[in-house]
């Protein structure tokens, strides 16, 4: 009887201890759940309701489409816009700056913005309510839909951004879809995403050097004067110690350029070879009548530096943008922050590459001067449309080796392609090579 009560003892101990086991496993009511936050992807709960009452437009993605994070030029039929343009400012939401000051995280914006609507299947422009409203700029303020592939869902790019981090919102609540953007903007924040993540930007140089455009700093350079600056852009010519350096604006469809003086660096010369596309870092200054970059932070052990120049990619194209005499000498309006300003054309494109044609030579002069450094460069007057045209040469030479005169080019027609160039308040096509003159 004893030995048959400890048996039973044993067993019972048993059963409670996996009871106890299984008790332990299984949370109890009371018990606090896991407070680690659920990702929700608020741009596919965000839906394009083609039958709604707001308008909408399918537009293309075109060469010159791309401007910012939240800024982009649409191609569209003429019925739609006479110009055969639609300029789109994003609803809800302001991506940081990258087409004036760059600011942290712009770059990255911006190549968001590139990625999702340049392979886009389809994209699809929709207002905010019946009618289309516009901003200050002229620019039209709408919701921007892309569909990744076909058959798929269309995404709202503007939700997207907030969604990422790579946005803050700008009246985000009062849209259409203000509920979805709010949420973005604070899943973003909890997530520390981008700009909501404390972090430092890899692509901004931080420091003393002012990260702009080309642009921002041809409309502004006084204000840059003596400062340090970087810039990004292709260069097109590589001669004497000094390479031109342009990039292309999207939203004044122009070129804008400067030129870079690199001194006896024979480290750079590699750097900024004709075609490359580069990162400058320098001082601006004032020299002859115009302006350049000078004194060039370089170390060729830190490529990938934003604080330090160096070349990002190789074998570009030039543009030599082919422009009338009558616009090269006319004015030429663009936005310098808030304020509409008129420059002449070229004092804009100083330092870009340009294509003429039909240019009549009527009259010329040769540098003959024994101390100067260009003796045999030839200052070209010409003549298109009634307007006056100066070009100015380099000492150019044949193929083989003999000094190539007046005589060439004095009564004959000519196309050119060159940098425009600034002297004595003057501003002109300045001719590099032989090869850069066609006579008819």
């Amino acid at each position: 009887m004893k030995k048959f009560s400890l048996r039973v003892i044993s067993v019972l101990v048993l059963m409670c201890m996996v009871a106890a086991m299984f008790a332990a496993c299984t949370p109890k009511e009371d018990e606090p759940k896991s407070t680690e936050p659920i990702h929700v992807d608020y741009v596919a709960q965000t839906k394009l309701d083609m039958d709604s009452d707001t308008l909408k437009q399918e537009v293309q993605w075109g060469r010159h489409s791309h401007i910012d994070g939240d800024t982009s030029h649409f191609e569209v039929p003429k019925s739609f816009d006479v110009s055969g343009t639609v300029k789109a400012r994003y609803l809800a939401v302001n991506t940081p700056e990258s087409t004036g000051q760059i600011q942290e995280w712009g770059k990255a914006a911006s190549r968001y913005t590139k990625e999702k609507l340049s392979t886009a299947h389809s994209i699809v422009i929709e207002s905010d309510d019946n009618s289309w409203n516009f901003d200050g700029n002229g620019r039209y303020l709408v919701w921007i839909w892309y569909q990744p592939a076909e058959g798929e869902d269309y995404r709202c790019l503007n939700i997207e951004l907030l969604q990422a981090g790579l946005g803050v919102g700008s009246s985000a609540s009062e849209g259409r879809y203000g509920t979805a953007a709010v949420a973005a903007i604070n899943q973003a924040t909890q997530e520390k995403l981008y700009i909501f993540s404390g972090k430092k930007d890899p692509e901004f140089p931080y420091g003393e050097a002012a990260s702009v455009t080309l642009r921002e700093l041809r409309t502004n350079v006084k204000d840059y004067e003596g400062k340090k600056v970087a810039v990004e852009g292709i260069i097109t010519y590589n001669s004497d110690y000094t390479a031109y350096l342009e990039s292309y604006d999207a939203e004044t469809e122009m070129y804008y350029g400067m030129q870079i003086f690199y001194g006896y660096n024979s480290q750079l010369i590699n750097v900024l070879a004709q075609g490359a596309e580069v990162r400058i870092v320098g001082v601006v200054s004032e020299f002859y009548g115009t302006y350049q970059i000078s004194g060039l932070t370089y170390n060729r052990m830190k490529p990938e530096d934003p604080a330090n120049t160096a070349q990002i990619s190789k074998d570009n194209p030039i543009a030599f943008t082919e422009v009338s005499a009558y616009d090269f000498n006319g004015p030429k309006t663009v936005m310098v922050g808030e304020e509409e300003k008129t420059f002449s054309y070229a004092e804009l494109a100083v330092s870009t590459s340009i294509s003429m044609k039909n240019l009549q030579v009527v009259d010329t002069y040769t540098t003959t001067n024994p101390s100067a450094s260009d003796v045999g460069a030839m200052t070209l007057t010409c003549m298109v449309d009634g307007e006056r045209i100066s070009v100015r040469t380099e000492v150019l030479k044949d193929a083989d080796g003999n000094l190539i005169t007046e005589d060439a080019y004095a009564g004959k027609t000519i196309d050119v392609q060159g940098i425009v160039d600034c002297y004595d308040g003057n501003y002109q096509i300045r001719v590099m090579s032989v090869d850069d003159i066609t006579v008819h």
